[in-house]
């Protein structure tokens, strides 16, 4: 596949569980602004008659107001719902376009990564540098309980992060559980603007490149950082993907672009039709060790590069065993009601490993001890450059 047409399947949007709060939320192929021919079968028939039905029964015995457009937004939620895909959902044009937001690192809120877990709840990946919600202490592993009292277990994503989102300089109330503690925190909201790279040279000429979200200027701030570090003398160099929740698939494939020699694979899909290979095009590579520090935090897109990085022989994977979000979705608009986000691939590594539920295994294991004061990974890191 060339490079035009795989920024044309993949592209705008691939999210891993990321909101306005921020929150990556779903692993996404890309963003279609058309509408798809699908015809009306008997199944859609059928169910027009049951909600007809449900709804003469509302009409007849329902005490209260009826919002019209909620019954028909959660009638659309529900439905999708049904699949029981947690990443298959509908999104509203507000939600769509706290999304769209969210990817391009410019909103309104308290500042983290976050996504749910199998428990119901939603869980704290990290919180941005600088934010709100990092000066009043929130930190990786933090389970949200409530968001202004109300009991968010089992809560759509999505609408977790409208509540946490609000205007500027107002304030949300979080309950968290920390260690099997409850915490209550008052956050004040405020713009964020996420700094996506960040980069510097460590000891003995080591450089170091951290990318804590896939947005849509990562690949070209990664590129820079890395040409400076290089004009600095660089001789060996840490990607830190610890804590990142993904993003947009273009950028974590530009980035291996960067990095693989020309016509290898960088991934591979798994979809209705078979498998498609994804390919290095640039010819672009790295000829000093590499070591790709992940975390249980690192998902989706941070896989993506950490696989091809790994299986293409160019780094060496420290820390601990990824996240395991594998499955890839497409949202498509859907008329004026909205869009929808549905999984349609799965995608793996070069070597046709699995990343899904089960994630990647690092070539060295190093596990994170939580209020320590020491960074562990990053010194393994360090060692295993220096030896």
């Amino acid at each position: 596949m060339d490079f035009e047409r795989r920024e044309k399947i993949f592209g705008t949007i691939m999210l891993v569980l990321f909101t306005a709060a921020v929150t990556f939320v779903i692993t996404v192929f890309g963003v279609t602004y058309y509408r798809d021919n699908i015809r009306i079968s008997e199944n859609t028939r059928e169910l027009d008659e049951k909600l007809e039905l449900v709804r003469r029964y509302i009409d007849k015995y329902y005490f209260g107001e009826i919002d019209e457009e909620k019954l028909r937004e959660g009638a659309v939620k529900g439905f999708v719902d049904g699949l029981g895909d947690r990443f298959t959902r509908f999104l509203t044009p507000e939600e769509l376009e706290t999304t769209m937001n969210a990817i391009r690192g410019d909103f309104v809120g308290i500042g983290i990564y976050m996504q749910p877990n199998r428990e119901g709840y939603v869980v704290v990946m990290s919180p941005i540098e600088n934010s709100p919600a990092e000066e009043v202490g929130l930190r990786p592993g933090d389970i949200i309980l409530t968001v202004d009292g109300v009991e968010i277990r089992g809560m759509d994503l999505t609408l977790v992060s409208s509540k946490i989102m609000g205007e500027e300089r107002t304030v949300v109330e979080l309950v968290i559980s920390r260690d099997g503690e409850r915490i209550e925190k008052r956050i004040t909201r405020r713009q964020i603007i996420v700094a996506s790279v960040r980069s510097g040279m460590l000891e003995n000429d080591i450089g170091y490149i951290e990318i804590a979200s896939f947005g849509t200027r990562s690949a070209d701030e990664f590129e820079k950082q890395l040409n400076e570090l290089q004009a600095q003398g660089m001789r060996s160099l840490i990607i830190d993907l610890r804590s990142n929740g993904g993003g947009t698939v273009d950028s974590a494939l530009q980035i291996a672009d960067l990095l693989v020699p020309r016509n290898r694979i960088l991934m591979v899909t798994a979809n209705r039709d078979g498998n498609e290979i994804v390919t290095a095009r640039s010819g672009n590579s790295i000829d000093i060790p590499v070591v790709i520090l992940v975390d249980r935090l690192s998902a989706s897109a941070s896989e993506i590069l950490a696989g091809a990085l790994r299986d293409n022989n160019v780094g060496t994977l420290i820390g601990e065993t990824t996240f395991g979000k594998g499955s890839v979705q497409s949202i498509r608009e859907i008329c004026e009601i909205g869009a929808i986000s549905v999984t349609t691939a799965e995608f793996k590594t070069p070597n046709g490993d699995p990343i899904n539920e089960v994630g990647i295994e690092p070539d060295i294991v190093v596990e994170y001890v939580r209020d320590s004061g020491i960074d562990e990974q990053l010194n393994r890191a360090i060692e295993y450059l220096m030896r």
